[in-house]
């Protein structure tokens, strides 16, 4: 079959699995593509290679697109978040030195109560924490802010440094961290390395919070709609396939090979299945909805996430609140996502917003074919993020 190539830059990331799987198991083939995925050595390299046409679509940060809307970062090239690729995913971890002296003042790394894991934290160290993430516009890094400044860690007792996630685990043996927040298998590569132990999953501080997204730019999305709604279409059967529990032990062998990952897919198999070690004492948790690829409508990009993620970013790095929100949210392209996923019939929300934080259960909602249900969206200090109040 003659297809189309659509080169598609990507982190080595588990996340990173609706991309792989769209070319390994046929979907992209489906769709008339051949996806040729480009294994990229950091975030500003994925950015930049998109920005500058090296890419026409990638594995991006949620946050990344946002902030390029609001003027941060320098590079300002328009860019479209079209899919969500995948929510939660991301591990919190401490080096040794942390870890022994949480074990020391008691600290049981139950792995699920945040507000808990931030008094231990601030017991154990009484100096700022250095936290290794992935890039400075995250969700990595508005998770830790969030969490921080709603516990006992306030906003000075976290410092903030860049490192690549495959090179976490080091970084945090070498003492360069003190701690991390990175998407997996890199924590767990940390654990089986005896860099560290696992505080705390993503998912503990909100539990539906949108982790990657598929990003094109918008004047190629723009100029090139066949390709685009081929892609998205493919990516999205693609998610769809993950969301089946008896594909975990394929996916976990096709993204562990040298050209994705290159891990062993023991490794992939905890992020997926939600099963973790902790540390090297062997301790074990379960995570449900650890890392999620289809369920409850993940893949559609809320605006009310990308309204979360700008005012964040705003609050964190105290820049000035002249942009507009309304524009800002629009980089998340709910528009292409429903005129091009439309020919799939995909249950579809009604709505393009929702109340962030407020759904404690599997809750029904208004959608296209009236049978959608959202999964469990809580913050875990009960707030809540309504997009109509500015």
């Amino acid at each position: 079959m003659n297809t189309v190539t659509i080169a598609v830059a990507f982190m080595p990331l588990v996340d990173a699995a609706p991309l792989v799987i769209a070319q390994e198991m046929g979907f992209a083939e489906a769709e008339g593509l051949t996806l040729d995925l480009i294994a990229a050595p950091s975030w500003s390299s994925v950015r930049d290679m998109l920005a500058f046409g090296r890419v026409d679509a990638a594995h991006m940060l949620s946050p990344m697109p946002v902030a390029m809307a609001m003027g941060l970062g320098g590079v300002t090239t328009e860019i479209s978040a079209v899919s969500v690729l995948s929510v939660n995913g991301n591990v919190i971890g401490v080096g040794k030195r942390l870890e022994e002296e949480l074990r020391r003042t008691g600290y049981g790394f139950d792995f699920s109560d945040p507000m808990a894991a931030a008094a231990a934290l601030v017991q154990a160290s009484p100096r700022p924490i250095v936290f290794g993430v992935p890039f400075p516009f995250s969700m990595h890094v508005e998770l830790l802010r969030y969490w921080a400044r709603a516990s006992a860690l306030g906003t000075e007792g976290v410092a903030i440094r860049t490192v690549p996630p495959p090179l976490m685990a080091s970084a945090l043996a070498n003492g360069d961290v003190d701690a991390f927040c990175v998407g997996e298998p890199w924590g767990s590569v940390s654990v089986e390395q005896g860099a560290g132990a696992l505080l705390l999953p993503g998912s503990a501080i909100w539990s539906f919070a949108p982790e990657k997204v598929l990003a094109t730019r918008t004047n190629w999305a723009a100029s090139e709609p066949d390709l685009l709604g081929r892609l998205m279409r493919a990516v999205w059967k693609a998610g769809r396939w993950l969301a089946d529990p008896s594909t975990r032990t394929a996916a976990s062998d096709l993204l562990s090979r040298k050209a994705y990952l290159d891990v062993p897919s023991e490794l992939i198999d905890r992020a997926l299945s939600g099963h973790l070690t902790l540390s090297g004492q062997g301790e074990l948790r379960h995570v449900e909805r650890f890392l999620e690829f289809h369920k409850g409508a993940v893949n559609f990009p809320w605006r009310s996430q990308a309204k979360w993620i700008a005012q964040n970013l705003s609050k964190s790095l105290a820049a000035e609140s002249g942009f507009d929100l309304d524009e800002v949210a629009k980089v998340f392209r709910t528009d292409l996502h429903r005129m091009h996923l439309g020919r799939l019939d995909p249950d579809l929300p009604g709505a393009s917003e929702k109340v962030e934080g407020a759904i404690p259960h599997a809750m029904p909602v208004a959608s296209a074919g009236g049978a959608l249900t959202l999964m469990p969206n809580q913050f875990f200090d009960g707030q809540i993020f309504d997009p109509a109040l500015k």
